[in-house]
């Protein structure tokens, strides 16, 4: 896409998009200097599935420029790839269960594939950004994580959905989809898009899972040593939360 100067340009608006819907919340805090009340994240859903990666790219891009406003730390080199990762599912995870058909479709199958699909894009951008922190020291998966997922989900399940229907058949009718301003790509292979989706949800949701009960303290795996599961159990977390969210980041490879 960057050889492309209109995914440029659509890169840009995402995540300008992005940023001057996050700024304004930064000041309604839910985890002050961490995280805010963020309508802002129905955006990178809609710019999604209009825009394919430019709207991963944009949402990370975006978040970032948002954090800035609202104080800069470490923990944002997480929040970076945790936005990209969010900004470039819902159209990859589509592609996969959604086929041809438009994420507009009246359908419940549909909208239970599309609430599944943020689902899963929400999940996985809370496993990278709770991992991260925890790994500096910084915040409890468990806080963090639901969190994330609780934000990421009302404005993909409540928002987005009336934003996709303003602007997603005129953008359609302009040409200015993905599929329409790139080449045309062959898809992988099914069995390879299937093993992909496969670890993508086993990794992520055994990522999010494992997390939170070591994070509030309801699983001590008998294989740690006794040092590491006394709170706030980073280095359990960081040993026990790794392989599931390597096998869900392998798994967006392979869609």
């Amino acid at each position: 896409m960057w050889q492309d100067t209109r995914m440029v340009v659509l890169c840009a608006i995402s995540a300008a998009l992005y940023a001057a819907a996050l700024i304004p919340f930064k000041v309604v805090p839910l985890i002050p200097g961490v995280t805010e009340l963020r309508p802002a994240n129905a955006i990178p859903v809609v710019c999604s599935f209009l825009f394919g990666p430019a709207a991963a790219w944009g949402s990370a891009i975006g978040n970032l420029v948002g954090d800035f406003f609202g104080g800069a730390g470490p923990g944002d080199f997480f929040g970076f790839f945790a936005n990209l990762a969010y900004g470039f599912l819902p159209y990859k995870i589509w592609q996969t269960i959604g086929g041809a058909r438009s994420p507009l479709e009246r359908s419940v199958a549909a909208f239970g594939k599309y609430l599944f699909t943020c689902l899963l894009a929400s999940i996985l951008c809370a496993d990278i950004v709770g991992w991260g922190d925890n790994l500096l020291g910084l915040r409890p998966f468990a806080v963090l994580g639901n969190l994330i997922v609780f934000n990421n989900m009302f404005a993909a399940s409540v928002l987005a959905p009336f934003l996709l229907a303003a602007v997603y058949p005129r953008a359609r009718a302009g040409r200015l989809l993905y599929d329409d301003l790139m080449p045309h790509r062959e898809p992988a292979p099914l069995r390879r898009r299937a093993c992909g989706f496969a670890f993508l949800i086993v990794g992520a949701l055994g990522a999010w899972a494992a997390g939170n009960l070591i994070s509030a303290g309801y699983w001590s795996p008998g294989f740690l040593p006794r040092a590491m599961l006394r709170a706030p159990y980073s280095g359990a977390i960081a040993v026990v939360v790794t392989p599931p969210l390597a096998v869900a980041i392998w798994g967006v490879c392979l869609l």
